[in-house]
């Protein structure tokens, strides 16, 4: 249900994106915790080397975050806005609104849901952008899922381990 709603956008012919599906041997509520903290991206963002809030209470929907990125990305920063935060359903959405990058457009839609018999949560961000003239839907695409690859990897690892370290305080 999760796929249809909520990562199956239609695309105008100027756009692309996908998906990515990360399973995490550690219960929803931690999980869920990380993601949500609009904040705080770093907690789990390989990328990002700070980030502050220019807008916003406390990280609820309509903030807007300044962030910093490592030096090796084709970009420093990105402006970003939380469109949703649904704490019942587990899904986020913010889209990014500024910037020195190509990711013009970029919407960004994660949830979440628990398999109760494995007792793992599954993750799934999407995400449509525009591309960029002088670039192909394959390249951008490329680019894009190589950084969410990236930053599921990282929150899986990082939850992971706080599970099996009994840190479950969220």
């Amino acid at each position: 249900m999760m796929m249809s709603r909520y990562h199956n956008p239609v695309l105008s012919a100027n756009q692309c994106g996908s998906f990515q599906v990360q399973t995490i041997d550690a219960p929803l509520p931690l999980v869920w915790s990380v993601v949500r903290r609009f904040e705080n991206p770093k907690a789990y963002k390989q990328f990002v080397r700070s980030s502050t809030m220019r807008a916003g209470n406390n990280g609820g929907i309509g903030s807007i975050r300044d962030v910093k990125l490592v030096s090796g990305l084709p970009a420093r920063t990105s402006t970003e806005r939380l469109e949703k935060l649904d704490d019942d359903m587990h899904i986020m959405i913010f889209s990014i609104i500024g910037g020195d990058h190509r990711l013009v457009n970029y919407r960004s839609t994660t949830t979440l849901y628990e398999k109760a018999e494995e007792k793992t949560t599954v993750v799934i961000e999407s995400y449509v952008v525009d591309v960029p003239l002088g670039s192909s839907k394959e390249d951008t695409c490329t680019f894009a899922d190589t950084i969410i690859g990236c930053n599921l990897k990282c929150l899986a690892r990082m939850t992971e381990k706080m599970a099996r370290a009994g840190n479950l305080d969220f």
